[in-house]
């Protein structure tokens, strides 16, 4: 059943024309997948491209077929004022490799989110970008256009890790990319780090922490490298030919990135996530909180209310089917209270501010220490969570073991 016929009782009876509504463009090309990635993209010399029917992958990285089709996408939502007249109060433009489309495309792009939803002034406009593919004229395009946020895809600042992770650009080619986009006019900027790379020592680690904080970007994003199934990774590593941390150096890399990089003015406000006051990002805080989101592009997740659904993950169907018709979604269901409350308690935990009481009353209705008292004071007594002033987080201690606490919390 077409998803905007039925918009009304998606949104299970609520008024939410004036809710704040946030967006996810997704643009799945790479110059090449890095070794390590398991996300949802592909390379621009990859064959399912033709098969896909984008002829125009024969002369642009991010064919414009594509682009075209994102762009019928979001027409296709801005046919309903339920989604219209909804203040976007944050864009995410992720991959891939966003950076990879042309100024054109850029343009086309920010034209038809316009068109399509009611963007108020302010709102944040993130792109992603990896050095490589940014040159002074389409950064300024990008800024023009009305992004006002980036996040650069660093990793590291050792050209050797940086080649074991099969990354196309070198650390001079950041360091260019990313002076580029302070002269183009961006004063919000995130940089991408990993940290347990091949190759890489609690020295190296500390040296990209330090050089990436000596260029003063407003946001850190620090992860620690997983090896993801399916990957090339995953191979070498099953074949002994990955010289990874051993786990006393992971952990010593993880401790080493919080308190360095709080120690010089990044407050950590997330598990992974470090921010100069007033910049964290506020479109990723919008999916922690459970806001309602769209997301546009092949593999593309959106919740509206309880009301969960995934474009197709396959880009040949995504290029060719009908957008909310019969069989288009990969997945789609409704949550239920107890799937709502569970995906309250395990994303809100991993804020460093945690969750508010009051919130969880206002949206089921129950205290929380009703549905999840014992639960809580047993993560208490352990020294794991911390409770006071209405609001339940992860201590110190909690956050080094989150995934262990927050599956405490599944029903």
């Amino acid at each position: 059943t077409c998803l905007l016929c039925n918009i009304k009782e998606i949104l299970d009876g609520k008024s939410m024309k004036r809710e704040a509504l946030e967006i996810y463009i997704h643009i799945p090309f790479c110059v090449k997948k890095c070794d390590y990635c398991d996300f949802l993209s592909y390379g621009i010399g990859d064959k399912c491209l033709e098969e896909a029917h984008c002829p125009s992958s024969r002369q642009q990285p991010v064919p414009e077929d594509y682009v075209d089709r994102l762009c019928k996408e979001m027409a296709w939502y801005g046919k309903s004022e339920s989604f219209r007249q909804r203040p976007v109060t944050s864009v995410f433009i992720g991959g891939g490799t966003p950076s990879l489309l042309s100024e054109t495309q850029i343009f086309k792009l920010m034209a038809a989110l316009r068109d399509c939803f009611f963007i108020p002034g302010g709102a944040e406009i993130t792109m992603e970008a990896n050095p490589g593919t940014l040159t002074p004229g389409k950064l300024k395009k990008m800024h023009d256009c009305g992004i006002n946020r980036l996040s650069i895809g660093l990793q590291s600042t050792s050209d050797k890790e940086l080649k074991a992770l099969g990354r196309i650009h070198s650390y001079g080619a950041f360091l260019q990319s990313f002076k580029w986009a302070r002269e183009a006019g961006f004063d919000n900027i995130n940089v991408d780090v990993m940290t347990a790379l091949p190759g890489q020592t609690v020295a190296s680690c500390r040296k990209t922490l330090e050089q990436v904080m000596a260029l003063k970007p407003e946001h850190i994003s620090a992860y620690s490298l997983i090896i993801e199934p399916g990957t090339p990774f995953e191979t070498l590593d099953s074949q002994g030919k990955l010289e990874l941390p051993g786990e006393d150096a992971e952990r010593e890399m993880y401790h080493l990135t919080g308190k360095l990089l709080e120690k010089n003015g990044y407050g950590r406000y997330e598990i992974s996530n470090y921010a100069r006051e007033g910049y964290a990002c506020r479109h990723n805080i919008g999916y922690w909180e459970r806001k309602d989101y769209i997301g546009l592009g092949p593999g593309g997740a959106s919740l509206i209310g309880n009301h969960r659904f995934t474009n197709p993950t396959d880009l040949m169907v995504y290029m060719r089917g009908g957008f909310g018709g019969e069989g288009w979604y990969s997945d789609e269901e409704i949550l239920d209270r107890k799937a709502a409350m569970e995906e309250f308690m395990f994303l809100g935990l991993r804020m460093v501010r945690g969750i508010s009481e009051k919130n969880f009353y206002e949206d089921f209705g129950e205290k929380i220490m009703d549905v999840y008292g014992s639960v809580i004071l047993e993560n208490q007594e352990k020294g794991l969570l911390d409770r006071k002033n209405g609001r339940i987080c992860l201590t110190e201690q909690g956050l080094d073991v989150a995934n262990i606490v927050m599956a405490d919390f599944l029903f």
